[in-house]
């Protein structure tokens, strides 16, 4: 089986399941315009987001890691009408182009982006009280997930849903010393999930249009 046939497949999914759109369309074009890096979620990726959202009945979202915004978009979708995604973002020129592409998508009114290192923000909206928050999605630099997990364990609460996006790394993660530390970083994800005693999670492998990749998916106890 081929990237190219997950690709078409992706394709037939989104053809046949979603509606045409534009607004979402032009997110992509302007990020690829700007020189974003291509890896945002698929629009697949992006649409289980938007129905674990309001699967969760969620109100707050916390996503670790913007780009410009396109997961961010769908998961604000999602979200009734008092919601609020926080999404935290290091990179200025990236936090601009996201700022841009919430606009034009209609959602500025239900993101709150917090440019700056993310660890950082994570200390600032604990000591503002800014949690629990109902679904976090974390999808930044990969060797730092236990360092987001655990934080996302403190801005928590039972119920709580955490994503970890990235984790299989073209099948990488089984390799105990690969000495790249996307892997390694994906590794400790498992570790965190697994010996997290509040947690009950699981992962799934995915193919499609970013290739061969998949998450954990775990909810607080």
């Amino acid at each position: 089986m081929s990237s190219r046939t997950w690709t078409a497949v992706d394709d037939y999914i989104v053809s046949s399941l979603f509606e045409t759109d534009p607004a979402l369309d032009a997110v992509l074009a302007t990020n690829r315009d700007q020189g974003l890096p291509a890896i945002d979620v698929s629009a697949a990726q992006g649409k289980l987001l938007s129905l674990l959202v309001r699967i969760r009945g969620a109100k707050k979202v916390l996503e670790i890691g913007t780009l410009g915004g396109y997961s961010t978009i769908w998961m604000a979708r999602g979200l009734p009408a008092d919601g609020k995604v926080v999404t935290l973002e290091l990179d200025p020129h990236h936090a601009k182009v996201a700022r841009l592409n919430f606009e034009r998508a209609g959602v500025s009114d239900k993101v709150e982006l917090r440019l700056g290192p993310a660890l950082q923000s994570l200390t600032e909206l604990s000591s503002e009280n800014a949690g629990p928050f109902d679904l976090i999605f974390i999808d930044a630099d990969k060797p730092n997930n236990p360092n987001y997990l655990n934080w996302a364990m403190r801005l928590s609460r039972a119920g709580t849903v955490i994503v970890c996006d990235n984790v299989i790394r073209d099948g990488a993660v089984v390799k105990k010393d690969s000495g790249d530390a996307n892997v390694e970083g994906a590794r400790e994800a498992f570790s965190f999930i697994g010996s997290e005693k509040r947690l009950d999670g699981t992962a799934i492998q995915t193919v499609g249009a970013k290739g061969y990749d998949g998450f954990a998916i775990a909810i607080v106890d």
